[in-house]
């Protein structure tokens, strides 16, 4: 009698520790997911470097439509400053163009800030060169907020943001883009 009644506790023992562990895990998978959602909404420093958010830049299109940054979160994003003067910037967009063709439909746009001041030489370079990728500027060459936001002092300079709104790449050009594009998107 005394050896069952033994046994019948240590039994009891090994279930009531075996339902603490259980919830103790039910408990830290719950505490993860709040983590883990928390982080999704929990606003990450503003900033120009890899690693850090995006700066809205909210401006105009060449035909006065105001257009934002942030309405393209969801998707990976290119932005490209640039600018019709800037021969480096033109010789360039051929690259760029066949880019955006290859992966516009693969949840990536391009954001083209231009630093021109002459809306009729930003609009005519846009046609010269094919661009049909979203274009805006403040038309202030390098006074523009969005030129000081993400830290430009030299063009062409192009920053790549992931569907999060976060910086992941900045400065890439040729075949160096074409790279991290091809490893992006697998292809």
């Amino acid at each position: 009698m005394l050896k069952s009644t033994a046994l019948v506790i240590a039994l009891l023992l090994c279930i009531a520790c075996s339902q603490s562990k259980q919830a103790k895990s039910v408990k830290a998978e719950t505490d993860t997911m709040k983590v883990v959602s928390t982080v999704d909404t929990v606003k990450l420093p503003i900033g120009h470097e890899e690693g850090y958010r995006a700066p809205e830049i909210s401006l105009q299109d060449v035909n006065g439509k105001m257009l934002s940054l942030s309405s393209l979160r969801g998707k990976y994003v290119l932005i490209d400053f640039w600018a019709s003067w800037c021969a480096p910037c033109r010789n360039e967009m051929p690259s760029v163009v066949k880019l955006y063709a290859d992966y516009k439909d693969q949840n990536f746009e391009i954001f083209g800030v231009s630093l021109d001041t002459k809306k009729e030489n930003w609009v005519k370079a846009i046609m010269d060169d094919h661009i049909t990728w979203l274009q805006v500027s403040e038309l202030k060459s390098w006074q523009s907020q969005a030129v000081r936001d993400y830290g430009i002092d030299a063009i062409p300079a192009t920053c790549i943001i992931d569907p999060k709104g976060m910086i992941i790449a900045k400065n890439l050009h040729g075949d160096e883009l074409k790279q991290f594009m091809k490893k992006l998107f697998n292809k």
